[in-house]
């Protein structure tokens, strides 16, 4: 259990973006066969990298163990257990260092699936996991974040088989697992009642929450609800990420008829469509230029919004997801931020001018040149 005076940690999810050659799993296909001894080697460097940069929360990937679940490849099936020595060792180093890990199934571990096969297939999923936990010997600290699910057609008949779902759960699975908020189908309200019939702890996601809260519930005492489901001793984490704002950028294919056309002259462009460039004539593809979808993560997190968002949270205690795009480089850029523009939030999470110096250095490797993760995270239910 944490320690109630321990500073608030700072997390990002899987992929290192601020060390080149650092891996977060086994990514070799099934004919090489891939290991979860190899991913727990490759992860020994992360752990590393990790306390190098005083960086003390993580989102393991959900594919460290590769096959492990499988129907169809039960010659992967025994790796969690044949990997215990290995798993034992990895989270006694994480605890050393004071690294406090998590898992996020994707999107298609399913509680609430109407086809039972599936919703099986879930529970396999979420027990490999969570046993992967147990075998670490990490506290209830440690957990696999999950969503309510698909709505098919039936809000609450939905959220009623997600609860069905739990039931059917191992206790080690319900010990592990925890509820978010999304942002385009379960509010904060539905898993607020899911929780008062299940006992689920809860996640709070800042961004989901502002994209998805007909109810029009208020954030702080919104919050708050979110951090009783938590038992005392076990700090409650939250996701936190800011939403992107530049245009995006879309690849449409140019048909020959609409070659032919600009080869004559003739074309033209749709009403309203604004491209990023000009169109040559002999062109194939050409990148329109849409609005940003709000449930879409920024690259860095602003730094306003988030000083604001802890200021409104004083005297609450949670960890902290950050879930910009960029990874560890968002938070590399974050700390210096908070320590400028928010001391008094920068405290919170252990950051002070003794570590000015340090941080100046960080914001000047990013100047270097930064780059973020092009795919949608398992935490946006709309790729932007």
């Amino acid at each position: 259990m944490t320690d109630p005076e321990r500073p608030l940690r700072l997390g990002f999810p899987v992929k290192v973006m601020g060390r080149p050659g650092l891996k977060s799993q086994d990514t070799r296909r099934w004919q090489k066969n891939p290991h979860l001894k190899c991913s727990l080697e490759l992860l020994d460097d992360v752990l590393d990298y990790l306390k190098s940069e005083r960086l003390d929360m993580y989102r393991l990937s959900s594919d460290i163990a590769p096959y492990a679940t499988h129907p169809d490849m039960p010659q992967f099936h025994t790796m969690v257990a044949d990997s215990d020595a290995e798993l034992r060792a990895f989270g006694a180093k994480a605890r050393a260092y004071d690294i406090r890990l998590s898992f996020h199934p994707s999107q298609y571990v399913l509680l609430n699936a109407p086809n039972p096969d599936l919703t099986a297939k879930s529970i396999w999923d979420l027990s490999s996991q969570a046993e992967m936990l147990d075998r670490m010997e990490l506290d209830d600290e440690a957990v696999m974040i999950t969503h309510v699910g698909g709505v098919y057609d039936d809000h609450d008949a939905s959220r009623e088989r997600w609860i069905a779902g739990w039931e059917q759960c191992p206790e080690h699975v319900r010990r592990r697992l925890v509820l978010e908020n999304d942002d385009i189908r379960f509010s904060a309200a539905d898993v607020l009642w899911i929780h008062e019939r299940t006992g689920v702890r809860l996640i709070f996601d800042y961004q989901h929450f502002w994209c998805l809260n007909p109810e029009r519930l208020d954030m702080r005492e919104t919050l708050e609800r979110f951090l009783a489901t938590w038992p005392a001793g076990v700090r409650p984490k939250i996701h936190f990420s800011s939403p992107r704002t530049e245009l995006r950028e879309i690849k449409q294919k140019i048909t020959p008829k609409q070659r032919a056309a600009a080869k004559t002259g003739r074309a033209t462009a749709k009403k309203g469509e604004l491209l990023k460039a000009p169109v040559k004539a002999t062109a194939r593809i050409k990148t329109v230029l849409r609005p940003p979808i709000w449930t879409g993560h920024a690259d860095f997190t602003n730094p306003f919004e988030f000083a604001t968002f802890m200021r409104m949270a004083e005297g609450l205690v949670f960890d902290v997801m950050m879930e910009g795009k960029s990874k560890d480089l968002s938070l590399l850029r974050l700390r210096p931020d908070l320590l400028r523009y928010a001391p008094d939030v920068a405290a919170r999470f252990g950051i002070t001018a003794d570590d000015a110096d340090a941080l100046a250095a960080d914001e000047a490797r990013l100047e270097d040149g930064a780059d973020a993760d092009e795919d949608a995270d398992v935490d946006e239910g709309i790729a932007a």
